[in-house]
């Protein structure tokens, strides 16, 4: 079964927290603060590998954490580092935030690596803390929580060449032949209700993807047939191979055929307009189809089109085909797709944003880098203590307090604990 879509939850791994540690060594009677920094979480790290041709894996496994930080160790020894874990996807892949719909980023080159969850970073130990004036620090900082959040694949590369033309013209019978693919066929309109895949190899070290692309009707690009579905898997094909039943063996005109797809194929996404496209003039073997023939190439050769004769009944002309796809994907730059979606632009401060406000009558005070620093402080450690205010003042809590009128004695509510306001 073919997966172009799932959704996943990722979890990076959590900073290891800062130690607090004193040197005790002989020698040494002042001794001093000791204390090593955590490890960083492991990172949740996206890879686009040629290799990865669907979504399937992520089907069975839809949750990845990553590994935490190691706690600080004592002679300002780090912890270790937690191990990133690395998903491979298939070249083509969208990555989407699961709540917005917005695009996060567009695998479309080998090789290209994103960071979709960011581990948490180590705590600093106390010897970190020191200063001329903070000597013997008594507290330390515990590991920052890794990024988390729910994202979608979505795959728009299905394939380097799709095959395309009205329903039973003949499309998954050359899948078949020219590659090992299995796909249902039988004499009636709509046998492919979802696209099959197949490798064809030409020679050593030649092969190519080919996707039987569900056929395509009137009004696909706005969904009728379930358009939609089929037509974003055209989106990424290198190359198409228009396939007419020049026989006329359903009723239908051949020419007219190639100008219906390729409009809607256009009114989907106009870059599709200028994709190679070869022309196959499929059921040669049938009476009649010399003279469609004869009429599809009158009207395309002129344009500059490439015409094979071909039957999938007897095979002829099959060996031509392959050799003819194979020299024109060589001969064609791989060009991807932009997006008209929205990209989501990774912002590393919004982490580090303090809410100040009253509400109700109530004075509070929320973030992550707050909560950060109330997690970090020893309220019995006078240094400590000493650290925590320092900074609330720095960051302006204070004087934001102020401004909403704050009066000495008043309670202040910070990350859900209760403090007395002192200026």
């Amino acid at each position: 079964m073919f997966i172009d879509v799932a959704n996943i939850r990722v979890k990076a791994g959590k900073g290891g927290d800062g130690v607090v540690a004193w040197r005790r060594e002989k020698y040494e009677p002042s001794g001093g603060p000791y204390g090593g920094d955590g490890g960083n979480g492991g990172s949740i790290i996206l890879k686009a590998d040629e290799g990865i041709r669907t979504l399937m894996d992520f089907r069975y496994k839809r949750s990845y954490i990553g590994q935490n930080g190691e706690d600080g160790r004592s002679k300002k020894q780090f912890g270790k580092g937690g191990e990133d874990i690395i998903l491979k996807l298939p070249i083509g892949t969208l990555v989407k935030d699961e709540a917005t719909g917005g695009v996060i980023v567009d695998l479309k080159e080998k090789d290209q690596t994103f960071v979709i969850a960011k581990g948490g970073r180590g705590g600093r130990g106390n010897a970190r803390f020191a200063t001329a004036t903070r000597q013997a620090p008594g507290f330390a900082e515990p590991g920052k929580k890794g990024e988390e959040r729910n994202i979608v694949f979505e795959l728009k590369l299905l394939a380097d060449v799709g095959l395309i033309g009205f329903p039973n013209v003949g499309k998954s019978t050359i899948l078949s032949i020219v590659s090992a693919a299995k796909p249902k066929i039988a004499n009636y309109h709509f046998t492919t209700l979802k696209p099959n895949l197949g490798v064809v190899r030409v020679g050593d070290e030649k092969s190519f993807v080919i996707a039987d692309i569900p056929g395509l009707i009137e009004g696909a690009h706005e969904g009728a047939g379930l358009g939609h579905d089929f037509l974003r898997h055209v989106e990424r094909t290198r190359i198409l191979v228009h396939v007419l039943d020049v026989s006329g063996s359903e009723g239908r005109d051949p020419i007219d055929d190639f100008y219906k797809i390729n409009e809607e194929l256009s009114k989907y996404n106009i870059k599709l307009k200028d994709r190679p496209q070869i022309i196959v003039a499929n059921k040669m073997d049938i009476l009649g189809a010399e003279e469609g023939l004869q009429k599809v190439k009158e009207e395309f050769e002129p344009k500059g089109y490439k015409i094979l004769s071909l039957s999938a009944a007897t095979l002829e002309g099959i060996d031509e085909l392959k050799y003819e796809i194979w020299d024109l994907l060589i001969n064609t730059e791989i060009v991807y797709e932009t997006f008209d979606e929205e990209f989501i632009h990774e912002d590393e401060d919004t982490n580090n944003s303090i809410i100040v406000k009253k509400e109700d009558g109530k004075y509070m005070v929320e973030g992550e880098f707050i909560d950060r620093l109330l997690s970090a402080t020893y309220f019995d450690d006078v240094d400590s203590l000493r650290y925590f205010q320092d900074m609330l003042r720095k960051k302006g809590v204070i004087d934001e307090l102020n401004s909403l009128g704050i009066k000495e004695g008043e309670s202040v509510f910070i990350c859900g604990y209760e403090f007395e306001f002192f200026n």
